[in-house]
């Protein structure tokens, strides 16, 4: 593949959430003039969020799309180029290091830092994408306390599911739990608590077959997939906790990575295999998954760019 390097950076971060966001502040104020390319979803994930209340510094909570608007504007204002695009290819063979743009431009950079994020995966149930965000959720952490003492739904059978209907289980009046088989995915451990927690009602065999709902969302149609019995049940959430995947793709035969595509750093660090390439947010985190966790990772990866140019005399 012809490359024809069209521009020469520092330090290019890819993504824009608050792990690529906070690396650019990180990173302009360290002078590094970092270029930052949005990609596909600016904002990331909480751009399809409404209130977040978890995040430190923000006393009444806020909306997910302005508090991305308050992360953009800060990083613009440190000195970082924002610049919409999207990363297709990369080539880290030798450095600086290779990556292009919108399929077509090739920038090389000193540094690369990589703050893609992750999506989660959805069900494709009718009612799912227009109530996503008027209780539609894929993370119960994030956004279970707003139907405290409420009957919510949820669908999953592994250990993220698992963990979420316990987490919801100490917040709500009734969890009720569908699973697609007569068995769940999830550690036996898991399993365990979740069967002794008497809040939390399995439905075996189950799946939803809608979200029902005029502006939010107000109860879910399941159906029995070896019976084929329909039920409907009043629930004021419906949390999807099947997993994310991580946008890793074109990062594939290059960087190391997990059998479920999230990057490996080296504990404690930003760094991959890769000499000059950093991770942060939750391309590589598929534990923790908060907007602050990704935050502080940003920034980690930011400092560890700025220390590798540091050694290698370029900064």
């Amino acid at each position: 593949m012809e490359k024809n390097i069209v521009e020469h950076v520092n330090c290019l971060i890819i993504g824009s959430g608050p792990a690529g966001y906070t690396a650019g502040i990180y990173a302009s104020r360290a002078g590094l003039n970092p270029v930052l390319y949005q990609g596909i979803q600016p904002g990331g994930q909480l751009t399809i969020t409404t209130e977040v209340e978890n995040y430190p510094g923000y006393p009444d909570g806020i909306q997910g799309p302005e508090m991305m608007t308050h992360f953009e504007k800060q990083a613009a204002r440190m000195g970082t180029d924002i610049r919409f695009g999207l990363a297709t290819a990369v080539d880290f063979t030798t450095h600086p290091l290779k990556v292009q743009i919108d399929e077509e431009k090739w920038i090389s950079a000193n540094t690369v830092i990589i703050s893609t994020g992750a999506s989660a995966k959805w069900l494709g149930t009718p009612g799912e994408e227009r109530l996503n965000g008027f209780g539609v959720s894929a993370c119960a952490v994030c956004d279970g306390f707003f139907f405290k003492g409420k009957e919510v739904a949820i669908v999953g059978a592994g250990d993220t599911a698992a963990e979420e209907a316990l987490y919801l289980s100490k917040l709500c009046t009734t969890v009720h739990m569908f699973v697609r088989k007569n068995e769940m995915r999830a550690s036996v451990v898991m399993q365990e608590r979740v069967l002794k927690q008497p809040n939390i009602k399995i439905y075996w065999n189950t799946e939803a077959e809608e979200i029902l709902g005029d502006k939010k969302v107000e109860a879910v149609r399941i159906v029995n997939n070896i019976s084929g019995e329909q039920d409907t049940i009043p629930v004021s959430a419906f949390f999807v906790a099947i997993g994310h995947e991580p946008n890793s793709g074109i990062f594939k035969g290059w960087l190391d990575m997990d059998d479920t595509g999230y990057i490996k750093t080296v504990p404690g660090t930003s760094k991959t295999n890769v000499e000059g390439v950093f991770a942060s947010g939750d391309v590589q985190d598929k534990i923790y998954r908060q907007a602050v966790t990704a935050a502080g990772s940003g920034c980690m990866a930011a400092l560890d760019a700025e220390r590798f140019l540091g050694h290698k005399g370029l900064h």
